[in-house]
């Protein structure tokens, strides 16, 4: 069940109700248009993931400053956005449920799909989804390139099902997925580099191996905000798949150096109780604000440091002549953008103190 939204439009920002999404748009313009205008120039193609921000509305944003696509993990992300438009999605995980991929197929009628696999039974099943609903499928391989999670594990075992996937009549190979989820939190430049270097050098195996067979490879696509420079420069990649960019947090804060994005993404909150020297508790706690990478930060509030969570409440430390008042608004800087999303219902886009516009997160919960 949705709440109701916590502001409208024409709203003064101390007036939102808490604990908040906001979204600072002036700092989000600049990083859809910062990245819009890195792809361009790179001459390399823009598929922002949009399990960051599960919103068509972004998706859209993003689609107008030149973006092919979009990203989604899960097929429930990938109906909410083909539903409002979005013309290009690609699944960037494995789907082997026989209703999910029904789903999946029923999606092809109405904007372009696909999907990835690292396994010729999972090659199967798509191929018995896509002849049941009478249409093609797109399918990437992807390839396991440091994350340990799914990918084929060797180049010869990709080429493998690549050809499998070319032979298919239902099928069409759509390239290689190379995502490296654990580099983009790598904190040493030299240490992200050398990653995504041996990430290109397995893409790289692969589509030479592909070419000696006479297999063209559409796509080569992964990439992350930690990273997207690296697999650009790469010269095996063919597209971006970067999402948090568009709100950055406080995880991606502590690479040196950072991602040249602004903070874009805030959670309001007020100080509910001052009764203690040096401590203060703010109405969001755990439920409100995505902890697992780290507590949030309280933004451009010197000497103020959030300094645990409960369900409800978030304790504040308050260093030595620092004062918060009761009532008193705080911007909360996530540890993770992304879960710290799919927490609440509603966008609240601000505009210098005002509330510009108020938009669902329509993708919110969507897990299967």
């Amino acid at each position: 069940m949705l709440q109701n939204p916590p502001a409208e439009p024409g709203m003064a920002e101390e007036e939102v109700d808490t604990p908040a999404l906001l979204v600072d748009l002036d700092a989000l313009e600049h990083n859809l248009d910062r990245m819009a205008a890195f792809a361009a120039s790179a001459g390399i193609r823009l598929r922002p993931h949009a399990k960051t921000h599960k919103s068509p509305v972004i998706a859209h944003w993003q689609a107008q400053r030149g973006a092919v696509g979009q990203c989604v993990q899960k097929v429930g992300e990938a109906e909410i956005l083909a539903w409002a438009g979005v013309p290009d999605i690609l699944i960037t995980n494995e789907i082997v449920s026989p209703r999910k991929l029904a789903r999946v197929a029923a999606l092809s009628k109405m904007t372009n799909i696909a999907l990835c696999a690292d396994d010729a039974g999972v090659v199967a099943l798509i191929e018995a989804a896509a002849e049941a609903a009478s249409c093609r499928l797109t399918v990437l391989v992807e390839i396991h390139v440091g994350a340990n999670r799914a990918g084929v594990g060797s180049p010869a075992a990709a080429i493998a099902l690549a050809e499998r996937i070319a032979s298919s009549h239902t099928l069409i190979f759509g390239g290689l997925q190379a995502y490296h989820g654990g580099a983009q939190h790598l904190r040493d430049l030299d240490a992200r580099r050398a990653a995504i270097a041996a990430v290109a050098d397995t893409a790289r195996a692969v589509v030479d191996g592909l070419a000696a067979k006479g297999i063209a490879c559409p796509a080569v696509t992964g990439a992350g905000t930690g990273t997207f420079e690296l697999e650009a420069a790469s010269g095996v990649f063919t597209e971006l798949q970067a999402g948090s960019y568009a709100f950055m947090d406080a995880d991606y804060g502590r690479n040196r150096p950072a991602p040249d994005f602004r903070q874009s993404l805030f959670v309001a909150a007020t100080v509910m109780s001052a009764a203690r020297e040096g401590v203060a508790v703010v109405d969001c706690g755990h439920k409100g604000i995505a902890i697992e990478s780290g507590l949030p930060l309280v933004h451009e509030r010197p000497g103020v440091t959030y300094a645990g969570a409960s369900d409800e409440h978030g304790q504040l430390a308050c260093a030595a002549g620092t004062k918060l008042s009761v009532g008193e608004r705080l911007r909360l800087v996530p540890g993770h953008c992304d879960p710290t999303v799919d927490r609440y219902d509603w966008y609240v886009g601000v505009r210098d103190g005002w509330v510009e516009a108020v938009w669902p997160v329509a993708a919110r919960g969507m897990m299967a």
